[in-house]
């Protein structure tokens, strides 16, 4: 906050204390005490300069005289909402925002601003998915302590999941080094004949897009009491935010996993998303979705897993229609906020190993019992990065793909080390995506430098040596 600058009273400047205070007279020092008549002792040679000084009496600060107030511009508004498009690369919406306004044909300033969007999309590059690179975690630790305490589950831990700290570090130096965030979507698009192309992505100069995704946000029940948060919420303010319960079995709300992480993050650096555009949640549906139990196997009572029969047992006022409600109103917040959805197969399965038919069932019951909450999708992450093919194209012959093209999939995400890794047909866009976890950071340092030092994010709770797989 700027200082108020205070005008000098006078030419003089003197302090003239009541009882104990100290009074400044030409440069000397005077103590007054209480009770005492109000007589000034100094020096010989200065008696009569003080005595002076005292009887001047301090000339009157004069009363400004009010300037004309500024007043704004009629047109700040709507210069302000062409900005937002603009800093989030959308030139084309801030320069027809602007061409529409009434005003635009005699005023100047957005006439200008217009221009300016103009030439800054000239000067952008044109981006091929081919240089773009997919990076994706799986549920954040929030607390090193619970999820490293030596159980059986530490390992896997420890191998696949990223804590908060390595993630906020993560995301901030790739903001730092021109990162933007883009959507599967915008790399790849279907022309007017139903044939895909390649999408358009437009950056200036400094500017790398990148797609984000994160794994099985669904807070299974085996991660309970390990360190993670439980389930994604909607705050009265309609933000989402996560449950995280503390050890004395309060609930806190707060920003304890990659979604209410990155929403803080992108409203204090908009230019970190590309027209608005966040992550992919690839979502199973076995224990429910974003932390509510919405799985029909809760609602029947039937084919329980222990830990499901476990949860019931401790909440007798279970209501499964509540938690579809919730879950939903949750999907729908997130959606509106530049989130996307994706299926990650119902059960965990591995599309590799798993039949065509085996795979028709899971995808059935993902139709059933997690689309109506999460909203259509075209997009399938594979669990484990199982392909449904080896490097080869994909074609109609392929069963799986022939099945899962008729329902609709159109992007298919697999697991990669490769920088970068894609693959377009017609049909489909394939991408290979890059785990950011414990074992890629301890192992293979250097297949992380094009977006940090590993030395300058690793979480020091984290056990080392990170489990081999």
């Amino acid at each position: 906050m700027r200082e108020k600058r205070q005008k000098p009273g006078g030419r003089f400047l003197f302090w003239i204390a009541l009882a104990g205070s100290v009074c400044v007279l030409g440069g000397c020092r005077v103590r007054m005490l209480p009770f005492e008549d109000k007589v000034v002792e100094v020096e010989d040679d200065t008696k009569e300069e003080a005595k002076k000084a005292i009887e001047v009496k301090p000339s009157a600060t004069p009363t400004p005289t009010p300037g004309p107030t500024a007043t704004p511009s009629p047109v700040q508004p709507i210069l302000d909402e062409a900005a937002s498009y603009a800093l989030q690369y959308d030139y084309d919406s801030a320069i027809a925002f602007l061409e529409d306004q009434p005003e635009f044909a005699e005023d100047l300033a957005l006439q200008t601003a217009a221009r300016k969007y103009r030439n800054t999309k000239a000067a952008c590059t044109e981006w091929a998915g081919e240089d773009i690179t997919h990076i994706f975690f799986h549920t954040l630790i929030v607390d090193t302590s619970k999820a490293f305490d030596g159980d059986e589950d530490e390992a896997g831990y420890n191998q696949m999941m990223t804590t908060v700290d390595e993630f906020n570090k993560i995301i901030q130096t790739m903001y730092d080094e021109g990162y933007v965030m883009v959507s599967l979507h915008d790399i790849a698009v279907f022309d007017e004949k139903g044939k895909m192309s390649q999408g358009s992505i437009k950056l200036p100069p400094g500017k790398t897009p990148f797609v984000l995704s994160q794994d099985d946000v669904s807070y299974y029940h085996y991660m309970d009491d390990d360190g993670f948060a439980r389930k994604l919420v909607v705050t009265d303010d309609g933000e989402v935010k996560c449950e995280y319960l503390e050890d004395d079995g309060s609930v806190s709300i707060g920003d304890y996993d990659m979604v209410p992480l990155i929403d803080e993050f992108v409203k204090e650096h908009p230019d970190f998303s590309y027209r608005g555009h966040k992550g992919i949640l690839a979502m199973t549906g076995y224990n429910g979705v974003l932390g509510y139990r919405t799985d029909i196997a809760y609602k029947t009572g039937e084919n329980l897993q222990d830990n499901q029969i476990e949860f019931l047992n401790d909440n007798p006022d279970f209501d499964f229609d509540k938690e579809v409600e919730e879950a939903t109103r949750v999907a729908e917040a997130m959606k509106a906020e530049g989130w996307e959805f994706a299926s990650h197969t119902w059960g965990h399965r591995n599309a590799t190993t798993s039949s065509a038919e085996e795979l028709k069932v899971d995808n059935e019951r993902w139709e059933a019992y997690v689309k109506p909450i999460l909203g259509d999708t075209d997009v399938i992450i594979f669990a484990f990065g199982a392909d449904i093919s080896n490097w080869e194209k994909y074609n109609k012959e392929n069963a799986k793909f022939a099945y899962y093209k008729s329902r609709g999939y159109n992007y298919y995400c697999n697991v990669d080390s490769n920088r970068y890794w894609i693959q377009r047909t017609d049909d489909a866009l394939r991408m290979g995506r890059r785990n950011l976890d414990g074992y890629r950071m301890y192992y293979n340092p250097e297949m992380c430098e094009d977006l940090f030092n590993v030395e300058d994010v690793w979480d020091n709770s984290r056990p080392t040596p990170v489990p081999e797989m």
